[in-house]
């Protein structure tokens, strides 16, 4: 079963120093139809101008996870951690019984593009934790490279829940493929590029959801950067409501 989200069907506001696609409800943008796929909560496409940027501001019982395609993210919190997120890292923030935090635009001449990830945790009121690690293109290239895990399994980031995410840079003409367990769900995001997954040809933004499929194959058609989201099923169906 496959159903696409295409890029131009997603929530949409522009700040004066923000520009963001909500693939999911979120902030005054709802819609019943789109609150999420299994654990996977939020997924936002956010711009965020020079020297703009999320002022300090709290979560709880989340696991936040930040990658960044373009420009660099200055990040704070009240766990005492600062850093500077670039091209090929992964944040991964637990926010468990409380934490506040910041993101800013580092550059005051370039913007900033993210993609702002949310899971659900699979257990809560964890201690807040941190994490961040480098992925060089050359682990991603034409490679399925497992950023996200619950275990922190093949060098990836731990985080308390129950999803693995996936990480590759595809160059035209070549394939990756994942095999999909029985009771899980694949979450394709088109970070940028244009491919295709399993016979379905997309671009820049737009994601497709794959159930009762075993194997979930991905071919580059331009340069492209995808994230595969392999998900239990969730309560109720298919979609966590």
């Amino acid at each position: 079963m496959k159903q696409i989200r295409a890029a131009n069907d997603r929530g949409y506001q522009h700040h004066d120093w923000l520009e963001t696609h909500y693939s999911f409800s979120f902030a005054d943008y709802y819609d019943p139809a789109h609150m999420g796929i299994s654990i996977l909560r939020v997924i936002n496409d956010d711009r965020i101008a020079p020297a703009g940027g999320f002022p300090t501001h709290p979560h709880q019982d989340m696991e936040i996870v930040t990658y960044v395609l373009d420009g660099v993210l200055e990040h704070k919190d009240s766990m005492g951690n600062g850093s500077l997120i670039r091209p090929g890292d992964i944040q991964r923030m637990s926010a468990g019984t409380g934490v506040r935090h910041s993101e800013f635009n580092h550059s005051d001449q370039q913007p900033v593009h993210l993609l702002q990830i949310w899971l659900l945790p699979n257990r809560k009121g964890v201690t807040p934790g941190y994490a961040q690690k480098h992925f060089p293109p050359s682990e991603r290239r034409n490679l399925l490279q497992l950023l996200v895990s619950p275990d922190g399994s093949a060098g990836s980031i731990s985080a308390h829940q129950d999803g693995l995410i996936y990480g590759t840079l595809l160059e035209p003409g070549k394939s990756v493929s994942h095999e999909l367990a029985a009771e899980r769900i694949a979450y394709v995001h088109i970070a940028r590029g244009k491919a295709v997954i399993n016979n379905e040809t997309l671009g820049d933004g737009d994601a497709i959801t794959l159930s009762e499929e075993p194997q979930v194959k991905l071919s580059g058609v331009d340069e492209s950067e995808i994230l595969l989201f392999d998900l239990p099923q969730g309560p109720g169906g298919r979609q966590h409501r």
